[in-house]
């Protein structure tokens, strides 16, 4: 049996039935593409042919001219810029593109600023505001932060220092002083498009000041590849205007990246980098910079023009990281531990601390908590000043940030949103916030959110598998939020028993080709070997994803098995 939900998306019939006639495509890809929103001839040419003539006018971004103007008056006066960012992906990525820009129009004047990560924390710091003035700086960009800075940027107004935000969090109900606010989330903005990155928000001042400037198009295009990393990195939805940068910056990743990112992809992934690959392999090194050293390191590397300098760089960044893998890897062991020591296997939400974990890392574990523990979830490690620090991660469909709130005067401050949150404690309430969080999501998390949900777009044959079907998924990508890569159902499907392997350390994964009235794949199963080991020469149902694997040239079709069970229930 699974112990994951199988649910399959809802679409409009009719539509789908009249998309695949206009289209000459089959209703199982028609159905896909309407649950997609993509339900005429119209969207399908803009989705299945990005153009860069769609990405929209960036002076429609609210206060868009007067940030410009700010902007070149600083220029044409000869004065130092500081540009300031998170020191997430978004955040470097951003501080990387617009230092890089600008230096070029102002070569010497411009200075990158990071917060550092434990001693300034998240966002514009007050340690920030006075190193500008100490520095003789009145403008400060800051990019993917800043829109509910309002007490730090009326600080640096009373010191003389001018702030144009760059962000694309949700606003709060009083926006900070600054000269100019550029955030199409903001309160009558006409902007179009309201899901922009960090990094995207910041892309459209670059566009604004090349159009100031006479800068040509291809010089401003030359940034998608930060761009695209972003918008991967951070989760946004890949739609919309969106879908056209990352396709256009995937594109420049695969063939032409800067030396600072093509040092940090593996050669043989290059030329098929996708969504998936700068997730789980790019942004984790760009990251691991912020969470163990210094963001500014990251931003150095995006920067770096030499070829033979950024790969001493990528050293120190890829050396960051493996100390990051190991601290998560230490930390999620010892955690899990302690879960079954304290006999909480089924507690309502996990809740752990240890004052030797990295601060860097608590995030990543509390995520891999949940891939054991299907819950609610709080990591808290030790920090200055009798404090612990920790990081809350959710489950789908559960407000974990509702759930703070509610034991809010437990906390001495928390921030984040539905899904993840950090906060700060004193040591000693400890217990009793882990007591009111446990009851908090007990008597507000509903029985469905207590199951890890799958959302399927068909049940299919292997039959239907055609060339054309094949390549019309492919050309549905870039996937991602919005747009998540396709999922499929298929019943009674055996294991060929002499290609059965269990892989892994602990033999925890899957490997075999399967079989279903003849038609033979390839199969991947992350996680699964217990599914089958019991009994492999069962009929099984399965539920999984189209990819492509590429060695040494060669590109092979595989499933990614996201389940497999005897008794999967029927979609109809």
């Amino acid at each position: 049996m699974s112990d994951k939900e199988i649910l399959k998306r809802e679409v409009d019939l009719e539509k789908a039935k009249a998309l695949a006639e206009t289209l000459g495509i089959s209703e199982v890809l028609s159905r896909i593409l309407v649950a997609r929103g993509i339900d005429d001839f119209n969207k399908a040419k803009a989705y299945f042919r990005p153009q860069k003539e769609d990405l929209h006018n960036p002076f429609l971004l609210k206060s868009m001219d007067k940030a410009c103007e700010v902007i070149l008056e600083e220029i044409q006066n000869n004065k130092p810029i500081l540009v300031f960012g998170d020191y997430d992906v978004d955040g470097t990525t951003s501080v990387a593109m617009l230092s890089d820009f600008l230096s070029k129009i102002h070569p010497g004047k411009v200075i990158s600023y990071i917060p550092d990560r434990y001693t300034e924390g998240y966002g514009i710091s007050f340690q920030s505001i006075d190193f500008a003035k100490e520095n003789g700086i009145s403008l400060v960009i800051c990019l993917d932060c800043g829109i509910r800075a309002v007490e730090q940027i009326e600080y640096a107004q009373r010191l003389g220092v001018s702030f144009v935000v760059c962000d694309h969090h949700t606003p709060g109900e009083v926006l900070p002083p600054a000269v100019a606010i550029l955030n199409p989330k903001q309160m009558d903005c006409p902007y179009p498009y309201k899901e922009l990155s960090g990094c995207g928000v910041g892309f459209k001042l670059m566009e604004a000041l090349a159009e100031k400037l006479s800068i040509s198009r291809q010089e401003v295009e030359s940034y998608l590849d930060l761009v695209t990393v972003s918008i991967c990195a951070d989760i946004v939805p890949i739609d919309g205007e969106n879908r056209i940068l990352t396709h256009f910056g995937l594109e420049k990743l695969r063939q032409n990246p800067r030396p600072g990112l093509k040092v940090l992809i593996p050669e043989e992934s290059l030329s098929h980098l996708d969504v998936s690959g700068v997730v789980f392999s790019l942004s984790p090194k760009i990251n691991a910079a912020g969470r163990i050293d210094s963001g500014l390191k990251a931003v150095s590397l995006m920067m770096e023009k030499s070829h033979e300098v950024a790969q001493q760089k990528a050293k120190q960044i890829s050396a960051l990281n493996e100390s990051r893998k190991e601290f998560d890897k230490e930390a999620t062991l010892q955690a899990l531990e302690m879960i079954i020591q304290n006999q909480e296997e089924n507690n309502a939400t996990t809740v752990v601390f240890d004052p030797h974990w990295h601060k860097g890392v608590v995030g990543i574990v509390a995520s891999r908590l949940i891939e054991n523990y299907y819950r609610p979830t709080v990591v808290f490690t030790a920090s200055e000043g009798g404090l612990l620090v920790g990081s809350a991660r959710s489950v789908s469909g559960y407000s974990v940030y509702d759930a703070l709130l509610a034991i809010s005067p437990l906390m001495e401050k928390f921030g984040g949103h539905k899904y993840a949150a950090g906060m700060s404690i004193k040591a000693e309430n400890y217990d009793l916030f882990k007591q009111a969080f446990e009851n908090q999501v007990k008597k507000t998390l509903l029985p469905s959110e207590k199951i890890e949900k799958i959302w399927i777009d068909s049940e299919v044959d292997f039959s239907d598998f055609s060339p054309k079907f094949l390549r019309i998924i492919e050309q549905m990508s870039p996937f991602g939020p919005a747009n998540p890569k396709p999922c499929f159902l298929a019943k009674n499907v055996k294991i060929i028993a002499s290609t059965l392997r269990y892989v892994g350390d602990e033999g925890q994964h899957l490997q075999c080709q399967i079989e279903q009235n003849g038609q033979v794949f390839s199969a991947i199963g992350f996680c699964l070997a217990e599914r089958v080991r019991q009994n492999p020469a069962s009929l099984f149902d399965v539920v999984f994803q189209v990819e492509y694997n590429h060695f040494r040239g060669n590109k092979t079709l595989q499933l990614n098995l996201k389940e497999i069970s005897t008794s999967l229930c029927s979609l109809g």
